[in-house]
């Protein structure tokens, strides 16, 4: 009845962006149907990859969240943010999975319908070759090209064209 509990990581690989780095897998009717509920909230970069699913419920939930509704070709189809408790979402008849993310990560990774989402399995174990406790990546989900091991760092929403601010006082860069 209890399994050992999956993890992955999803990354937009048309924004370059992270959307999180320890999202549960929901793939059993007991993951999906437990999801998130008895939680209180969502740490950041975590969540729930609910498969498979094309709509939620959150009657029993206590906080807001972020959704993100894919395909089988891990391709965004749909996009609800800051899904508040007891509500019921309406089926996205293209979805195959959605994620549930912590409330503003759509935003904070620009995620918009159509972008392709790359969502890979790791292991924690620690590597021999330098020692380092950052996990070994197995073959991805779904197939695509394999992410090589380097730290994996979060790249943060910038506009376009942006300049760095200056202070007033004497010129100097502002923060």
């Amino acid at each position: 009845m209890f399994e050992k509990q999956r993890h992955v990581f999803v990354y937009n690989k048309t924004r370059e962006t992270f959307l999180a780095f320890r999202v549960k897998v929901a793939d059993s009717l007991f993951g999906r149907l437990v999801g998130l509920l008895g939680k209180r909230s969502l740490k950041p970069d975590s969540g729930v990859w609910i498969v498979p699913a094309n709509a939620i419920h959150t009657i029993g939930m206590l906080f807001s969240f972020d959704l993100v509704l894919i395909d089988k070709d891990f391709k965004v189809v749909g996009l609800r943010e800051l899904v508040r408790p007891f509500r019921v979402t309406w089926p996205e008849g293209k979805a195959e999975s959605v994620l549930e993310l912590p409330a503003h990560t759509i935003f904070r990774s620009r995620t918009q319908i159509g972008d392709q989402l790359l969502i890979e399995r790791y292991e924690r174990k620690p590597s021999k070759a330098n020692g380092s406790e950052f996990a070994d990546l197995e073959s991805p989900v779904g197939g695509g090209p394999r992410v090589p091991h380097s730290p994996v760092v979060p790249i943060s929403p910038q506009s376009a064209g942006a300049e760095p601010r200056r202070s007033i006082v004497a010129g100097t860069k502002g923060r």
